[in-house]
């Protein structure tokens, strides 16, 4: 079971920055990655489709035997993990909100932290009960910045567009007299857009994503059960649509090129 794959998840090519971090961790794992590129976002949809699309990645990556599924989707892990969990009770699904709840709370000096998100997670709450969970007394506020998907998946990272819409969201929030002290990115599209929110939110304030902490959470696991992989192996990649665009864009989340043919494509639909 130890040789088996990790099967990761998301709406897009989001969820690879929590991949990069997976495999900067445990470089040995082998990693099967599925971006649901033909029916992003998630986070603009109801929780009842979101689950039904992740209750469909997740049962087209089973065909890989994995030995645990990581949810690298905010909303999805929001809203689908006590699915996920129940349904695939014999292997460990892990989601990316809990351990951004985890890093936020750590993180903060004073218990404001400040959560941006989709309109889904958002709406959801769950990171507000994660870190009050962790924190009962933290002072937590959330903005949904749903532009923010849209420039990751198109590489608009920096520059005048990605500056301004950053100023935008986040300079009101941050220039309040009692403005939180953390950010969470509470997005896996959103660390590829860190250099535009630092620059509006200031340098006192303290980012934290959740790959790094996801990346930590599966080692944890995998060292419990004895299942780390002791060699090196290929990752796989999976889209539901536009291969060649994933492969391009997917390479500025992942930290390194994809090939377009390394790229395959699936069809989640019954």
């Amino acid at each position: 079971m130890s040789d088996a794959p990790i099967a990761i998840f998301d709406s897009g090519v989001g969820g690879l920055t929590v991949a990069a971090a997976i495999a900067k961790r445990l470089p040995n794992e082998r990693l099967v990655y599925l971006g649901d590129t033909a029916r992003l976002p998630y986070g603009t949809k109801s929780a009842e489709t979101v689950t039904r699309y992740a209750v469909q990645a997740t049962r087209s990556l089973m065909r890989f035997e994995p030995k645990m599924i990581v949810i690298a989707c905010n909303t999805a892990s929001a809203v689908a993990l006590p699915v996920l969990a129940a349904a695939y009770a014999t292997i460990p699904v892990v989601g990316v909100v809990e351990p951004g709840a985890r890093a936020a709370v750590d993180a903060s000096r004073d218990g404001a932290i400040a959560v941006i998100a989709t309109e889904g997670t958002v709406r959801g709450g769950a990171y507000v009960r994660a870190i009050h969970a962790l924190k009962p007394d933290a002072r937590v506020v959330q903005r949904a910045c749903p532009l923010f998907v849209s420039l990751a998946e198109e590489g608009w990272t920096s520059g005048p567009v990605a500056d301004l819409t950053a100023e935008r969201y986040l300079s009101e929030l941050f220039a309040a007299e009692e403005a939180p002290d953390t950010l969470v990115l509470g997005c896996t599209h959103f660390p590829v857009l860190r250099g535009p929110i630092a620059q509006a939110v200031g340098s006192a304030v303290r980012l934290v994503d959740s790959a790094a902490t996801t990346a930590r959470e599966v080692d944890r696991i995998l060292a419990e059960r004895g299942l780390k992989r002791a060699t090196p192996a290929a990752a796989k990649f999976l889209a539901t649509d536009a291969p060649e665009r994933f492969a391009r864009i997917g390479s500025l989340f992942l930290g390194r090129e994809i090939a377009p043919d390394q790229v395959e494509l699936v069809d989640l639909t019954p």
